[in-house]
């Protein structure tokens, strides 16, 4: 990683989106990266539409706005793909990661999508089957680190459990951290 990376998460009230752009963070944090991480808020509610950002940098970040033209776009609800442009400002060499049950071809043909790197994976399900809700925020941590290499899974593992053990039962920590070893193993793109 030799520039600023910037992640947009777009995601609802409550399923995350903000937690997950932090915890990214701090797990670049633990490997010696400069880092910001931010919620873009309105007036939003539970489910009302909602986005999150991070920056990753190996050297100060001295910008501080939110991210326009993010490198890596996650979406934790595909049917913000009929609500809101997930892709706008998406630089050309970027990616985009979707928590849905559709293939990669299949979104980029929803999306008529051209260039960029396209990402799905089934985090709901996975986290449901895993943590027991279906909340996709750590599983699209690991569909993430898998399609971009940003960060270093062991290290992103250890960094959420430390953090995570402090607040939670080992059950729920267990399980989250197999969400994201599932969703790590269990992205698909193009």
């Amino acid at each position: 990683m030799e520039k600023l990376i910037e992640v947009r998460w777009h995601g609802r009230g409550g399923q995350g989106a903000v937690t997950a752009s932090k915890l990214l963070a701090t797990s670049a944090l633990a490997e010696d990266k400069y880092i910001q991480a931010f919620p873009e808020y309105g007036p939003e509610r539970m489910g009302a539409p909602i986005q999150s950002f991070t920056r990753i940098s190996k050297t100060p970040i001295k910008i501080h706005c939110h991210v326009t033209h993010p490198n890596i776009v996650v979406v934790l609800d595909s049917t913000l793909l009929r609500a809101v442009d997930v892709t706008e400002g998406l630089t050309e060499d970027g990616v985009l990661i979707i928590n849905t049950e559709e293939s990669a071809a299949e979104i980029r043909k929803k999306l008529n999508l051209k260039g960029r790197k396209v990402y799905t994976v089934d985090a709901s399900k996975i986290a449901q089957e895993t943590i027991g809700k279906p909340l996709p925020n750590t599983p699209l941590i690991g569909a993430l680190i898998k399609a971009t290499g940003l960060l270093t899974l062991n290290n992103v593992l250890a960094d959420i459990e430390d953090k995570f053990k402090k607040k939670f039962s080992s059950k729920i920590v267990e399980g989250n951290i197999n969400a994201i070893k599932r969703a790590y193993q269990e992205v698909k793109g193009e």
